[in-house]
């Protein structure tokens, strides 16, 4: 069974950086693309940042030059690197892991940005 957890949100003010980690167990996890999305209050939830399996990176066009997402096959883990964050930028932050068609994902952790 895929386990999916993450950690590292917190609140931040405007210009400032957190790290989103995400634990994953319970799968061959270097064979599947990994990601992360957000979801605001009112709105749906969005793709942030993927990266597949051979480490290619897809970024929202709202978080690009400002996100950064990596994975370590030996860890088993994901991460967000989020810099230069905007009161935009406050949701959860949902950790993803694409198994063909079958998405499975955490619980989320709550990143706000505010002053």
């Amino acid at each position: 069974q895929v386990q999916l957890v993450e950690s590292g949100g917190g609140l931040v003010q405007p210009g400032g950086s957190l790290r989103l980690s995400c634990a994953a167990s319970g799968s061959i996890f270097s064979i599947y693309a990994m990601g992360w999305y957000r979801q605001a209050p009112g709105k749906q939830r969005e793709l942030a940042a993927r990266i597949t399996a051979g480490g290619s990176k897809t970024y929202a066009d709202s978080v690009k030059g400002r996100f950064t997402i990596s994975r370590d096959n030996v860890k088993k883990m994901v991460y967000l690197q989020m810099n230069s964050l905007k009161p935009d930028d406050t949701a959860v932050y949902y950790c993803n892991q694409r198994q063909g068609v079958d998405d499975y994902w955490g619980r989320g952790t709550q990143v706000t940005v505010s002053s």
